[in-house]
C-alpha cells in the first residue's frame, strides 16, 4: 500500500538524513558503542546539516518548520540505520517543545541557538531511583531562597545524561502538592553541586549515554524556572502526546525494517534442501508480521497527520505508543528466531535490533501505563 504521508520536500530531506548517517554516524558507530557515548562532533555536524531544532523559529537559529513529518523522517532513517544511540529525537521532539513553548524571550535567546547548532546537548530528568511513571513519587526538591532555587535530589536512567549541557529537571517545589506541586528547572553544565554519576551499562543502545544525575544544594537562578511555578504536571501532560508519538514512529519503522531484512534472509537461507521461504511456518510468520506492520503503519501515519493538525490526544498517542512498540518487540523476537543461530550474533542487524529496541515498551510510559490511560478514558 503506497504511503501518502510525505511530499517531495520530505523525501529530499530524507536524502540529507541518509547522507549524514553515512558520513557522520555509521563509520564511527562501533567505536561509540564501545565508548558508551557519541562524539560531540557528531552533534555539531547534525547542527550544520539542519537536523537539530527543526521546529525552532529561524530567529533563534532553527528551521522554523512545524511540520512533524520531518521528525518522522529522522526517526525512520536513524532506526533503519540501526543507530538509535544518537538521541536526536530526544533533543528535538521531547526537550525541544519545552524550550520553544515555555521559555521566556530571554531564555530562548540564551538557550536555543546552541540547541540548534549542536553546541548545547539537552536532556530531561524525570525518573528517580524510587519514582518512574508515577510523578507523585518524585522526591527531588527545590526550595525558594529568594533569588534562586536550592535544588537537592537524584535522577536516574537519564538519556544524554553524560553529554547534556542543559537538563530540564522535574522537581518538587510545593511539598504537599502531589503531582501538582512540581516545577521545571533548567540546570546547566558547571553549576556547583550538579554531578553526574556513572554512565549506566545497558543491554542495548550502548552508544547512547544514560546516566545518574545528582543535585547537592545546586543554586538554580530564578531565571531558570521553565514555565509556571508548580506547573510541571500540566506542562508534562501537554507534551507527552508528541513524545509517545515519536516513540511509536521509531517502533513501526523498526518492525518494518526487521521484516525487510528477515524476508531477504529466509529467501537466501536453505534448510532441508530448499529455501526457508518455502516452509509453511516461515511463510505464515512473515505473512502475520507483514499484516501487523501494514495495519500499524496506517494508524501511526494517521496519528502523525492528526498531530500536525493539532488534534492528537493523549489516548490515541498512548494507543500508538503501546501498539507500535509491542509490535516492534514481538517482531524482533520473531525475526531473530527466523535467523536461527545467526540471529544471536551481534554482527547481524537483527541481534542489535533485538536488544536496542527492548526499551521501547518501557520509556516514555510503560505499556501498562498506556493501557491504563486508554482504559480510564473509556471506563471512568
Amino acid at each position: 500500500m503506497r504511503r501518502e504521508l510525505f511530499g517531495e520536500e520530505h523525501e529530499a530531506f530524507r536524502e540529507v538524513v541518509r547522507t549524514f548517517l553515512a558520513k557522520e554516524v555509521l563509520p564511527h558507530y562501533e567505536r561509540w558503542e564501545k565508548a558508551g557515548v557519541v562524539d560531540r562532533g557528531a552533534w555539531l555536524a547534525a547542527g550544520r546539516q539542519g537536523l537539530l531544532g527543526i521546529a525552532v523559529p529561524a530567529e533563534y537559529g532553527g528551521g522554523g518548520e512545524s511540520d512533524f513529518r520531518y521528525s518522522a523522517v529522522i526517526a525512520e532513517e536513524f532506526t533503519r540505520a540501526g543507530a538509535p544511540g544518537m538521541a536526536v529525537g530526544l533533543h528535538n521532539d521531547i526537550v525541544g517543545p519545552y524550550l520553544t513553548g515555555l521559555a521566556t524571550e530571554e531564555q530562548k535567546r540564551r538557550w536555543l541557538p546552541g540547541f540548534c547548532s549542536g553546541e548545547t546537548v539537552t536532556a530531561i530528568a524525570m525518573t528517580e531511583p524510587g519514582a518512574g511513571s508515577d510523578l507523585q513519587g518524585i522526591r527531588t526538591s527545590a526550595v525558594d531562597r529568594g533569588d534562586h532555587w536550592l535544588l537537592n535530589g537524584a535522577k536516574t536512567f537519564i538519556s544524554n545524561g553524560i553529554l547534556a549541557d542543559l537538563v530540564v529537571v522535574v522537581a518538587r517545589t510545593t511539598p504537599e502538592g502531589g503531582a501538582r506541586g512540581l516545577s521545571l528547572l533548567v540546570v546547566e553544565r558547571g553549576m556547583p553541586g550538579f554531578e553526574r554519576g556513572r554512565n549506566l551499562d545497558k543491554i542495548g543502545q550502548k552508544a547512547q549515554d544514560t546516566a545518574e544525575l545528582f543535585f547537592d544544594d545546586v543554586k538554580v537562578p530564578k531565571e531558570n524556572l521553565l514555565g509556571e511555578p508548580n506547573g510541571a504536571f500540566v506542562h508534562l501532560m501537554h507534551n507527552l502526546a508528541q513524545e509517545r508519538l515519536a516513540i511509536a514512529m521509531a517502533g513501526i519503522a523498526a518492525a518494518e525494517h526487521l521484516l525487510e531484512i528477515t524476508t531477504a534472509h529466509v529467501k537466501q537461507r536453505e534448510a532441508f534442501g530448499r529455501p526457508l521461504s518455502k516452509l509453511q511456518n516461515v511463510r505464515f510468520e512473515i505473512a502475520e508480521t507483514a499484516t501487523e506492520c501494514a495495519v500499524t503503519r496506517t494508524f501511526v501515519d494517521r496519528c502523525i497527520v492528526e498531530h500536525n493538525n493539532g488534534g492528537l490526544d493523549a489516548v490515541h498517542a498512548s494507543m500508538a505508543k503501546w501498539w507500535a512498540t509491542e509490535l516492534q518487540k514481538r517482531t524482533a523476537d520473531r525475526c531473530l528466531q527466523l535467523h536461527g543461530g545467526y540471529g544471536y550474533m551481534t554482527e547481524y542487524p537483527v541481534a542489535r535490533a533485538f536488544t536496542d529496541g527492548r526499551i521501547q515498551t518501557i520509556y516514555g510510559g510503560t505499556t501498562e501505563i498506556m493501557k491504563e490511560i486508554i482504559g480510564r478514558s473509556l471506563l471512568d
